[in-house]
């Protein structure tokens, strides 16, 4: 790829993980997150409730398996022991006293929704998303489904496949560690590891590096208005400790900072980043390439003292047409095919 058309893809892609986590111009009404045992979808949840608390968004977090109220929630709801029209009526009460004002409502997991409504997800989710309601919502892959039940269609699609039909932007969670570790396997041709339960051995459930407290790795799907589908790889890094009101820290580790985690394009991480593309970042060559495309004075004197083919008809003649050819020893001449 060219350099400019590689800055450009990196600017862009930059500035649209960057808008899709502060939720700026309802760029993603519906935002689905994929997590595992092996990453969890809290390091990036909790990423958008910072960025959100610091524009002013209004949170509505439905929990189904959080049982303390996250620090940037504006409004919990324990949807887990509320009836469905229970939790409803809350969640629109909540989003009714903010009319007006940007708000994300967030949902901790869609797994029990999956199982006991499967053909109403729809409908459930699309009634509380508006122009100024985004909706963020969470889906373990590794939680099975039981099995199918006696009012439900036989024909209709998976829980899964119908969100992830529905979503406008879905994240995928990986773990770094796994990820480090199947690129070296492909960059030796040998075979990627695997790791917790596609490892298919009795009694693991995590494999190693499961969780890594470094960050996370984002696999994004963004479906733009047009249909036009976006595609790209993130790393998204622990977030800075943040200042309270008082000047002192409230949290973690590194330096003080606004909350916010750092995201960059995972190409760019140093402990992912190829020999090859850093010699590109560095500058090498004349056009960011990493060889050299002009020639010296003593390779230009060389090409010009090459004798090329058939170079004695290029002196002219007029004998347009004809081929001159000395024939060597080893030449068999025949009359017939060879003469012009």
């Amino acid at each position: 790829m060219p350099p400019t058309t590689l800055q450009h893809r990196r600017t862009h892609n930059l500035l649209l993980i960057n808008k899709l986590l502060s939720q700026r111009d309802a760029s993603s009404p519906f935002t689905l997150v994929l997590d595992s045992l092996e990453q969890s979808a809290r390091p990036l949840i909790s990423e958008y409730m910072r960025r959100a608390k610091l524009a002013n968004v209004h949170v509505v977090f439905v929990s189904f398996e959080t049982l303390r109220k996250p620090r940037d929630a504006d409004v919990f709801i324990s949807a887990w022991n509320l009836t469905l029209p229970a939790w409803q009526k809350e969640v629109a009460d909540a989003l009714k006293e903010q009319q007006g004002q940007i708000s994300l409502l967030i949902f901790d997991t869609l797994n029990p929704l999956s199982a006991t409504h499967p053909t109403h997800l729809a409908p459930l989710l699309s009634t509380h998303i508006t122009p100024t309601t985004s909706l963020l919502a969470v889906y373990h892959q590794d939680i099975p489904l039981p099995t199918p039940l006696s009012n439900q269609n036989t024909y209709s699609p998976p829980p899964l496949t119908l969100l992830k039909y529905l979503a406008t932007t879905i994240f995928t969670m990986h773990s770094l560690h796994h990820v480090l570790a199947r690129k070296a396997a492909r960059e030796r041709s040998v075979v990627e590891p695997s790791f917790g339960l596609e490892e298919g051995k009795e009694g693991v459930l995590l494999g190693l590096g499961a969780n890594g407290r470094e960050g996370v790795v984002l696999e994004m799907e963004h479906r733009r208005k047009s249909g036009r589908g976006v595609r790209e790889w993130y790393f998204l890094s622990r977030p800075a400790p943040r200042r309270s009101q008082a000047g002192g820290v409230v949290a973690g580790r590194g330096k003080i900072g606004d909350g916010r985690g750092e995201v960059g394009l995972l190409e760019d991480h140093p402990e992912y980043r190829s020999p090859e593309r850093e010699g590109v970042a560095g500058g090498e060559g004349e056009e960011g390439g990493t060889f050299e495309l002009g020639l010296t004075e003593k390779q230009r004197r060389d090409r010009e003292g090459v004798v090329l083919p058939y170079f004695d008809a290029q002196k002219g003649g007029g004998e347009g047409g004809r081929i001159l050819y000395d024939m060597g020893s080893e030449d068999d001449f025949d009359e017939e095919e060879d003469e012009i």
